[in-house]
């Protein structure tokens, strides 16, 4: 993990599968993801070492449907139906010694976000799953979670797994550039919610997504900038009044009535336009 570390910038970048195959330990090679199985457990390790949750397209279903649930924890779904798969047994293992695992989440072909550490704190054999927390001490016991905790492990689900996943998946997308300003630093973008992810749906899709720089994700959030339905851009109007100086003048009323500079060149990954109509009503009512 400390050596995941270092090559995703603490987890921000993505990462691909070829590179997973560079590590080495005890003098060899070690690949962190199998180039087969969702599962990887080598074979001098006593449990499992990493889950992979293949990457989708856009509206495509995966082969097994990870996703998060009304606790707030993750189900991860086991490899067919055979509880004694061995590679079922590894995640087992990995569940009984509280040990950590490494979850590789695709975003594109071959290339990965990597969340970690991350814990199985319980199985449901009924649902052939088990569960998998950003902590390690939760325990379900069959209880219901408490609020609180609820609350709890929804944002640190969504904080540590969710949203460095949603992040890469809109970086992609876009490219790495501000959909407004073709900025394309990546230590000054954000990956934007057009609508706010606020109802728990479990990893936010790239089309409720944009790719914007620090200035103009703060300027969309506070509803001083808007976005139409037909990608143009519109700032509120008692500012394009307003003399402040070059930010102002260059970075936020010079792109009024100006379309995006940046949109995803795949077609199915562009913003929803019912969910920018949202935003935009939502712009205008605040002006």
């Amino acid at each position: 993990m400390d050596w995941l570390r270092v090559r995703t910038n603490d987890g921000l970048d993505t990462i691909t599968f070829e590179e997973l195959r560079e590590f080495e330990y005890g003098g060899g090679r070690v690949p962190l993801m199998d180039a087969q199985r969702g599962i990887r457990k080598p074979q001098s390790l006593g449990a499992a070492l990493s889950i992979r949750t293949v990457y989708r397209r856009e509206g495509a279903e995966r082969p097994y449907e990870d996703g998060l649930r009304p606790d707030g924890l993750i189900d991860y779904k086991w490899r067919g139906d055979d509880g004694n798969h061995s590679e079922n047994r590894a995640l087992r293992a990995a569940m009984e010694q509280h040990l950590p695992l490494i979850w590789f989440v695709g975003i594109a072909p071959g290339v990965y976000q990597a969340a970690f550490p991350v814990y199985f704190v319980a199985e449901e054999p009924e649902k052939q799953q088990f569960v998998v927390s950003p902590e390690r001490d939760i325990r379900l016991g069959g209880s219901p979670v408490e609020e609180h905790l609820k609350r709890y492990l929804l944002r640190e689900t969504k904080q540590r797994l969710h949203q460095p996943v949603f992040r890469a998946t809109v970086m992609r997308a876009y490219e790495t550039r501000c959909a407004v300003c073709a900025l394309r630093h990546a230590q000054l973008l954000d990956a934007a919610h057009i609508v706010p992810d606020s109802d728990e749906s479990g990893i936010a899709s790239v089309r409720n997504g944009l790719a914007l720089c620090k200035i103009h994700h703060a300027a969309y959030d506070s509803h001083i900038l808007g976005i139409r339905p037909d990608h143009v851009v519109e700032i509120r109007a008692d500012l394009l009044d307003e003399v402040d100086g070059p930010m102002l003048q260059h970075g936020l009323k010079e792109r009024h009535g100006q379309p995006l500079m940046k949109v995803p060149s795949v077609r199915r990954e562009r913003p929803d336009r019912e969910l920018l109509e949202i935003g935009y009503r939502r712009f205008l009512s605040a002006s």
